[in-house]
């Protein structure tokens, strides 16, 4: 067991947040900490690295165990480049090496006494080197930064200069390349683009040590956690599995307690009915049996009687349905281009939206997926192409700034002064559908925070009578009760919806297809994103196209010089690949020597070999040989490294 919780309460302002919350992490577990907004995940994650004292429990990490802990906003102003900044990192790693290369000029001209004494310290500092990962850092730390989004025309910039996303990113690698026993993790995948969190992914799962995190992404839990810990109105609960499979249990174990409670309400009117009827019969023996029952009633309310349910659902479903329906067609793009300072963002984009459609607009970080919806939107303009919307089509836009809020208003007359005809019980309960309640309505759009303005703005937009939903990450700062209500009302939405997300588990319950925004272009998919990420993989350069995915509703034109650049550049991704596999290769191997080496060390020191000299003798022979062949994979594997400085 690396980390015990046991028994932590903590209280603000007398409301109790947690309440005797207890679990245990085990040395290789993947664990998720889930739970809506509020409800003390951040607080216990501060409590369990020594940050908030706890009003009472314990907390306890396996004597010699290190921690490691990524904050929601981990912003880090160092002074240094980014990779100065993740090297700092193996600063042991650097003064071996530096110990090394002195130890070797001190060796010219040595005597042979001193030789042989700085042999020996060569010897110990190569070996710890070695151990330690030393040829191994330099290519592990520019694969974290890749991993993380960061390219290499970006590795030399000063850390303070950042965007407090990225100084996130520049603090999560370096948690990842101090690798401690455990990793604590608040919402790791806030700031990562989808090939970056896929990375994280692959990263986590085969960390040796353990993980536990906290975030709203469930793809990504799914992908990791092997646990699930929930914090619900102050309790704990764990659950074994994925997000999936907790999110199962949780309804099974929802609708077995509404079940019971039931049957007891059941239960208990049937007996109500039965004093009722023998009082009525007004003799001594059946009132004294109605007696009997009514204590056996009283007792059950003290003691048994089950509490009603908590219905996440109950408070409201959105029901959302288009006042005037569009067209059959609803967006025709063709030729659309655009470029920032003369650099191309995306070119020659041509596509279609017809009615009924539910499209999720994918890609890296800087494709230029935003300004697309902005173009759509008509808040920007592209640099050539045509864009038309179809008979009757009405755009509703949910944007990232939530720009449509009025400061001075409150939550209610921001949604009452904007659609004057609906009453205050469909306001209310929209609201409530967003976690705003009782006298939350009435607090001042201007106090919000980010996340709740940004849930006000989808409540807003959710009422309109758009019948062409433009959203730009909607599910940003929404607790995962929040998502799946809106994943549910747009999947019972008539209109037609066309969003940018980073949410792979939004995507996959909502999406009917899928546009991939890359290298300029678009390359579409019918299906969600797990169709997209299996047919991604089918994909080959030698066999389709971008494009072909494209076939059922309309082509993406490429240029003869796009398609040459589209080859050659596959072409260098394949070599590269080749390359790496290589190389990963040749590290096992080296690996696996090592190992074997070390593992001769060990045998040659128990005590009934080092008395054997026979024994020795072999040992020492099977030492020298796997010596020699780490020799020479190693000047293969630094030949072979080159490359990835190169790329």
């Amino acid at each position: 067991m690396i980390l015990s919780c046991s028994n932590i309460c903590k209280s603000f302002h007398e409301k109790c947040i947690l309440d005797r919350i207890s679990f245990h992490l085990e040395e290789n577990d993947k664990a998720a900490l889930v739970g809506i907004n509020g409800v003390g995940k951040t607080t216990l994650l501060r409590i369990l690295v020594g940050e908030l004292e706890a009003d009472s429990g314990n907390v306890a990490i396996a004597k010699g165990k290190t921690f490691g802990y990524l904050k929601q906003n981990a912003e880090t102003d160092e002074k240094t480049t980014i990779y100065q900044t993740l090297l700092k990192v193996k600063e042991p790693l650097l003064l071996l090496e530096e110990q090394i290369r002195q130890t070797e000029r001190n060796m010219h001209g040595a005597s042979e006494e001193e030789l042989n004494t700085l042999m020996e310290l060569y010897t110990g500092l190569t070996h710890a080197y070695e151990t330690g990962g030393g040829y191994l850092f330099r290519s592990e730390l520019i694969g974290v930064l890749k991993g993380l989004g960061f390219s290499e025309n970006e590795f030399h910039t000063p850390v303070h200069t950042l965007s407090g996303g990225q100084k996130t990113r520049v603090a999560l690698g370096r948690l990842l390349l101090e690798k401690p026993d455990l990793i604590i993790l608040d919402e790791p995948t806030n700031h990562l683009d989808m090939t970056s969190i896929a990375w994280l992914e692959t990263y986590l799962l085969n960390y040796k040590g353990a993980v536990l995190v906290v975030s709203h992404d469930r793809y990504f839990l799914d992908k990791i956690a092997r646990k699930v810990i929930e914090l619900d109105q102050g309790a704990s609960a764990s659950f074994t599995g994925n997000y999936s499979q907790y999110a199962d249990k949780k309804e099974e174990l929802r609708r077995n307690a509404w079940k019971a409670y039931l049957k007891q309400q059941q239960d208990i009117r049937h007996q109500e009915a039965v004093i009722e009827k023998l009082r009525s019969f007004n003799r001594e023996k059946s009132i004294r049996r109605a007696e009997s029952r009514q204590k056996a009633l009283d007792k059950l309310d003290k003691t048994e009687r089950l509490h009603k349910p908590q219905d996440t659902d109950a408070e409201m479903k959105l029901s959302l349905h288009p006042e005037i329906i569009s067209g059959k067609d609803v967006l025709s793009v063709s030729g659309l281009r655009k470029s920032f300072d003369h650099k191309p963002l995306f070119f020659d984009l041509h596509f279609e939206i017809k009615r009924g459609e539910h499209v999720a607009l994918i890609g890296d970080n800087g494709t230029g997926k935003t300004t697309l919806l902005k173009i759509i939107n008509q808040l920007t303009e592209a640099d050539e192409g045509e864009l038309r919307l179809g008979t009757n089509v009405t755009i509703g836009y949910y944007d990232q700034a939530h720009q449509v809020l009025h400061d001075e208003k409150t939550l209610f007359e921001e949604i009452s002064d904007a659609y004057p005809y609906l009453d205050n019980t469909r306001i209310r309960n929209t609201l409530a559908a967003f976690l705003f309640t009782g006298e939350d309505v009435f607090q001042k759009i201007a106090t919000l925070s980010g996340g709740e303005r940004g849930r006000v703005s989808l409540a807003k937009l959710m009422l309109s009578r758009s019948n062409f939903l433009i959203l730009d990450e909607p599910t940003n700062h929404l607790d995962m009760i929040s998502r799946e209500i809106l994943e549910t009302a747009l999947n019972h939405y008539e209109g037609t919806v066309l969003y940018v997300s980073h949410d792979r588990y939004f995507i996959n319950k909502t999406a009917h297809r899928i546009l991939d925004l890359s290298n300029g272009t678009l390359t579409g998919y019918l299906g969600n994103y797990d169709y997209y990420l299996e047919k991604k993989q089918q994909l080959s350069p030698e066999t389709t196209s971008p494009t072909s995915s494209l076939s059922s509703f309309g082509h993406i034109p490429v240029t003869s010089a796009a398609k040459s650049e589209w080859k050659q550049r596959k072409a260098e991704q394949a070599i590269r690949r080749k390359k790496e596999n290589d190389l990963k290769k040749l590290e096992a191997q080296i690996q696996l020597l090592e190992d074997t080496i070390s593992d001769i060390d060990v045998r040659m020191q128990h005590p009934d070999v080092c008395t054997d000299v026979s024994e020795l003798q072999v040992l020492q022979q099977e030492k020298e040989e796997a010596e020699e062949s780490l020799l020479s994979l190693m000047e293969q594997w630094e030949s072979m490294a080159s490359f990835r400085e190169e790329g």
